[in-house]
């Protein structure tokens, strides 16, 4: 399986974690990237990722972001495809950096794009090129927890 992590889900864990929501999605998002470590599950990477974390006023947090870069098996690159489908994701009213995330998501045929963003959730829903979903939600596809 395919996954594709945006920039809000990889700095979760950076988040107020007295909140029940916030606790359960990183939970979630480290079982994920469990999974990638135990070749489960397989990580998308792209060049918005490096151009936002490059921008992580944090940088022991941006440290920690780029090293899952080297677990990515995919790499996607910037294109005049996926700025093309950026824009027209933006159309739909997504963020620029959103749009751009998705773009290369679909470009790489995820699996599953995974963001804690409720606005983005929302304006993917039904999109039919990509499924896109929050941790815990990403996390009982992969783990089939409803298969039966």
């Amino acid at each position: 399986m395919l996954l594709y992590l945006d920039t809000c889900c990889f700095n979760r864990p950076y988040d107020d974690q007295t909140q029940n929501r916030i606790r359960i999605e990183t939970e979630a998002k480290l079982a994920l990237q469990e999974s990638v470590r135990q070749k489960k599950t397989t990580l998308i990477w792209s060049y918005i990722l490096d151009f936002e974390n490059k921008y992580n006023p944090f940088h022991e947090r941006a440290i920690a972001i780029q090293l899952w870069r080297d677990l990515a098996v995919i790499r996607v690159r910037e294109s005049e495809s996926i700025l093309e489908t950026g824009r027209d994701l933006a159309k739909l009213g997504i963020k620029s950096f959103d749009a751009l995330h998705v773009a290369c998501a679909i470009a790489a045929r995820a699996n599953i794009f995974v963001t804690t963003d409720d606005a983005l959730l929302r304006k993917l829903r039904g999109h039919s090129d990509i499924i896109a979903l929050p941790p815990a939600d990403a996390l009982a596809q992969v783990e089939n927890w409803y298969e039966n």
